[in-house]
Parts: structure tokens; sequence; C-alpha cells
């Protein structure tokens, strides 16, 4: 089970839709071997594509570096899908490389970028396995 603060995915859904139509992505790093998600980083989509995100490579070195010194680790990453439901496609599978780390997914499909519904759903992926996990929310 993901157990996050409201404010942070909310945070998360309001960057999905000012970068839609291009994929949002980015991570919420917290305390290492904790399982708490505290400080969200947005990322800038290097591939700017409706379909498939890739964080800056030199964002994500300066990400590594402040965690290195906070004794951080990553603890979500977040995308967007623009046009599809939020399940982890085969190339989100393929790439998924931190198997401590849940994988929130937000979809802006039925909304784009202006006000309406989305969806928010949560993953585990390790080794290639996908498992949807509840999402509890705290203040």
């Amino acid at each position: 089970m993901l157990t996050i603060r409201r404010d942070l995915v909310d945070d998360i859904i309001a960057h999905a839709k000012q970068d839609h139509p291009d994929e949002a992505c980015g991570v919420i790093t917290g305390p290492e071997g904790s399982d708490d998600p505290v400080r969200l980083v947005r990322m800038t989509n290097a591939a700017r594509s409706p379909t498939f995100f890739e964080f800056d490579s030199t964002e994500h070195k300066q990400l590594a570096n402040e965690m290195f010194e906070q004794d951080h680790e990553i603890v979500v990453v977040y995308h967007s899908h623009t046009a599809t439901e939020a399940y982890p496609s085969r190339t989100d599978i393929s790439l998924a490389a931190e198997p401590q780390a849940h994988y929130l997914l937000v979809s802006t499909a039925d909304s784009g970028n202006g006000d309406g519904p989305v969806s928010v759903r949560s993953y585990r992926i390790v080794d290639g396995e996908v498992t949807e996990e509840e999402i509890a929310y705290r203040e």
C-alpha cells in the first residue's frame, strides 16, 4: 500500500494537467528505507512526448547527488498517460528500475489540461511483474 499526503498527489495531478498533451514525470523522495514519500521533484520529460517519458539527464544526475547528500531514495516514480488508462505500458514495465519504489500513474485522457476527472493508480513493478496497490491518503 502507498501511504501519501494528499497535497503531493494534488501537485502530481497539477503537473500532469500542466504538461498535457505531453506526459509529465517526476519522483518523490524520502529517507532511505522509510517508504515515506516527502519531497516531490518535478522532472522535465526530455522526450517531450504524449506517449513516452524520459527524465532529463542533467536533472536526474543532480537529483541523484541531492539524494546521496540527504540519505534519501526514490519512494515514488510518477508519470502521466495522456490518452490511455493509468496502467503501466510495456515500455513502463521494461524500464522500471526502482524495485523499492511505488509507480504512480495519472491518466489525463478524460480531462486533458482542463477541469475534469483524472484517474490515479499506484503499482509495484518488480522483475517485470506489475501489482496494483491501494493508495491511502494522509494529511
